[in-house]
């Protein structure tokens, strides 16, 4: 099941994704499906009707999980981590799909991180690794964009991580993935950049989850960025970054000129 949250004729809305790729309609939901469910209405829309947005904003935070693949961190000069690491975005930092984003002025050096994102569903803390399904509302394709200048200079992660705009999410909520194999790639201008797949992340899913539950309370909402394959490079002005994650989409934003 696909989630999509859009705006139409200037109202904001939760829809149903389906169709196959270039058919896609959306079915209306009534209310919040995080705290409604997924309640269908009578409405629909064809997707070249609607704007798409942000799937979430989320409620509390963005988690991002630092280096966790050998071979991100190895082209990074560090070494790989023997437990989950991790750093916090706003939700200010958050655009949808098709977004423009504009590279913050104080850098010079931004570069791309194509990821898959776990949506949380529920209230959860220190959550055993067996029972992580129970608290994944589901999956998404997010762009973790890092000012390495400032990642190097600052002494914490927050600035080169948290700039409004840092943080791309969508197309949409795919709620019933396995995350055990799934392919990620990055393209900018077409050219591809990233091509990695989850069976090679360090950590897997569950214990993500697990452990960021350990050091935070989870809320409805909350999204963890569980890390990026190697091929990280920079984006100037005019670039159009496409990420897509197998079984959930793509998502495409250009960095404004």
């Amino acid at each position: 099941m696909r989630i999509a949250r859009f705006t139409v004729e200037d109202q904001l809305h939760f829809g149903l994704v389906e169709g196959g790729d270039g058919e896609e309609t959306l079915t209306v939901l009534a209310g919040d499906p995080f705290y409604m469910g997924v309640q269908q209405t009578e409405k629909t829309y064809k997707l070249d009707e609607v704007r798409l947005l942000s799937p979430i904003i989320p409620r509390s935070k963005v988690i991002g999980v630092a280096r966790n693949w050998n071979d991100h961190a190895s082209e990074l000069g560090n070494e790989a981590p023997t437990s989950p690491q991790y750093f916090i975005k706003p939700n200010t930092s958050v655009v949808g799909p098709g977004d423009p984003i504009s590279l913050p002025e104080w850098s010079e050096e931004v570069s791309f991180e194509g990821e898959l994102a776990v949506v949380i569903g529920r209230i959860a803390k220190s959550v055993p690794v067996e029972r992580v399904d129970e608290i994944i509302f589901g999956y998404t394709v997010a762009n973790d964009l890092t000012a390495r200048d400032a990642q190097r200079t600052d002494l914490q992660w927050t600035r080169a991580k948290g700039f409004d705009g840092a943080c791309p999410l969508g197309p949409w909520i795919q709620t019933e993935l396995d995350t055990d194999d799934l392919e990620i790639k990055t393209w900018v201008d077409g050219d591809l950049k990233q091509d990695g797949t989850t069976s090679d992340m360090i950590f897997s899913v569950a214990e993500l989850v697990a452990a960021i539950s350990e050091g935070f309370t989870l809320l409805p909402g909350d999204v963890i960025l569980t890390g990026t394959p190697a091929g990280v490079g920079l984006l100037k002005p005019g670039n159009e970054v496409e990420i897509e994650v197998e079984g959930i989409g793509a998502l495409v934003n250009t960095i404004r000129g």
